[in-house]
């Protein structure tokens, strides 16, 4: 892990020192706030003079347009700016007018951008179009039967994008008997394979398949890990190598955490915060700021896992 992270110059929180950045309340300060957004204006500006040589049939969230899209869409939530959600309805236009038509996941097939210009198109009130988008996006899951059961490529990467969609829209566009249907197929096969689904609590499976069917899952995948804290980024690998979003405790944590918060034992949390100080001590990689396999990625491992935990009052 330490050949391929830069050592962590930071010492550990203090609230003295985070006075600079927050004040009382918790808020970022103006000074700190003002250099955010000097630096996403930036970076801004260098992804569009990159985007310029980009692949120009590249549709996906992960790598292409709807991506690109997405962060406008982000953008555009963030500030209200209603320039950022036209930029974003730019993009979606381009990555919609080259869909694969092979893939039906959120970050590398056509659920994502489909999902993606549902809200958009949403949010411009052009509810013929979102409608359009979610129809589509409805019978991606007809078109091949044969896909494998994960998140990049698979099942679960197609049911991220029907949630996606329910979440930003805050209405049930997508009927919940259909994400049921789905997420019972997912729990049915990982009683078959050593699979691991996350959030499934609310999507109507029973607390019996939760605890008969994922729990031994999540377990199994605790039972991988090495003395560091770190997990293996696959089965039967022993090499303590990957710090990423996409391998290891950065991704790991996210799953833990909600085993916590559905399961309640303490060894969930415990390991949680175990991959939290691996990603401390080791998040810094030298392979780039991205979200898949960089610090941003690692970063955001904090974020959303941590802070639920903090509003139960555990941190």
């Amino acid at each position: 892990m330490a050949q391929r992270a830069l050592p962590n110059p930071y010492a550990d929180y203090d609230k003295s020192l985070a006075t600079s950045y927050f004040d009382a309340a918790g808020r970022l300060t103006p000074e700190f706030s003002q250099r955010l957004n000097n630096k996403i204006r930036e970076l801004l500006q260098q992804m569009e003079r990159g985007l310029k040589s980009a692949d120009p049939h590249d549709c996906t969230a992960y790598t292409g347009w709807a991506g690109i899209a997405l962060l406008y869409l982000h953008l555009y939530d963030v500030y209200g700016d209603p320039a950022y959600l036209q930029v974003a309805h730019e993009y979606v236009k381009k990555s919609l007018s080259c869909l694969t038509r092979r893939s039906i996941t959120f970050l590398c097939g056509d659920a994502g951008p489909l999902a993606v210009a549902a809200v958009i198109y949403h949010k411009l009130q052009n509810q013929k179009q979102a409608a359009d988008c979610i129809t589509r996006l409805l019978h991606l899951h007809k078109a091949d039967p044969r896909v494998p059961d994960e998140l990049l490529y698979g099942r679960m990467g197609y049911l991220s994008a029907l949630i996606f969609v329910n979440q930003h829209l805050k209405e049930e566009k997508i009927p919940q008997s259909h994400i049921q249907q789905l997420v019972l197929g997912q729990v049915e096969i990982s009683a078959r394979y050593k699979e691991l689904y996350t959030g499934l609590p609310g999507l109507g499976v029973s607390q019996v398949k939760l605890h008969n069917t994922v729990k031994p899952s999540v377990d199994y995948v605790c039972q991988l890990k090495f003395p560091s804290g770190n997990y293996p980024p696959c089965i039967g690998d022993t090499r303590d190598l990957l710090v990423h979003w996409c391998h290891g405790a950065p991704g790991v944590i996210y799953m833990l955490v909600q085993a916590y918060k559905v399961f309640g034992e303490q060894q969930y949390l415990n390991d949680a915060l175990q991959c939290a100080e691996v990603i401390w001590k080791h998040g810094l990689l030298k392979k780039g700021y991205g979200l898949c396999h960089g610090t941003a990625g690692n970063a955001y491992g904090f974020l959303p896992s941590l802070r639920s935990l903090a509003l139960q009052g555990v941190m």
